[in-house]
């Protein structure tokens, strides 16, 4: 099984620049997407619905041409959920998860709060809403992967200026505990961390100076796996070219 996420900063403008020409040869079973920036009439057109695939998107209604998430899939799905019952979130066009006997795709978009003090106390309270959600995912006896862009880097590894990046939104010491949670302790597991316990790549770098030429980036993409997957986990790639976003394609294969 193959699983690729990818921030397409745009996915008609990923489009252009060749994004779903490549798609073919990678032979994914699975294709998450985040910040489409478009709504769904805007993505069901030809050159945007690869062959052999079923898509189904999640949009943003707070702002048009904002967010949104989608998922590609070569099987018919059992279901598929687009909201986890908070609007302020949902409607941003974050979360979407597909259905599959017993195995559960999401692909999640996670707020920043680069932007300033009031989205960095959105993402915050998303934090804490959401972990109890995590919990019962974990509870439910449900094989999850949970693609996506999550806007935060876990460790010095994940990042190339770890120490001036300290008080900066995605890089910050709350945040970060965060994910010492999930991982350390809930159980959840880093799939990249997990196949590269000593990796140093990035999947996003800053459209400023020439960050993407000197591989100055973050490791903000994730997919991570309950422990019910983490011996199925069996190699991971980042795909930094051809460059189809200020992110690069995440592929994981499973067993």
């Amino acid at each position: 099984m193959r699983i690729i996420s990818f921030n397409a900063n745009g996915l008609r403008s990923a489009a252009t620049k060749g994004f779903f020409d490549w798609l073919p040869a990678q032979q994914a079973d699975f294709v998450c997407v985040q910040e489409t920036k478009a709504q769904e009439h805007q993505l069901r057109v030809p050159e945007m619905l690869p062959a052999g695939y079923t898509a189904y998107f999640r949009d943003a209604t707070t702002k048009k041409g904002y967010s949104g998430v989608g998922i590609y899939t070569r099987r018919e799905p059992d279901e598929v959920r687009t909201a986890l019952g908070w609007d302020e979130f949902d409607e941003e066009g974050r979360y979407l998860e597909a259905r599959f006997g017993n195995l559960s795709v999401v692909s999640l978009y996670f707020p920043s709060g680069s932007s300033g003090d009031v989205r960095q106390q959105f993402k915050f309270r998303c934090i804490d809403w959401i972990t109890p959600i995590f919990d019962q995912w974990l509870k439910s006896g449900r094989d999850y992967v949970i693609c996506g862009d999550w806007n935060i880097v876990h460790t010095r590894k994940d990042i190339r200026n770890w120490t001036s990046n300290q008080k900066n939104s995605g890089c910050l010491p709350e945040e970060r505990a965060w994910l010492d949670t999930l991982f350390l302790e809930r159980g959840w597991v880093d799939s990249y961390r997990h196949l590269k316990p000593e990796g140093e790549d990035y999947t996003w770098w800053s459209q400023r100076g020439a960050a993407r030429a000197k591989d100055v980036g973050w490791r903000i993409d994730y997919q991570v796996v309950t422990p019910s997957l983490r011996e199925r986990l069996k190699s991971c790639a980042i795909h930094p070219t051809p460059r189809f976003s200020d992110h690069a394609p995440y592929v994981v294969d499973y067993l």
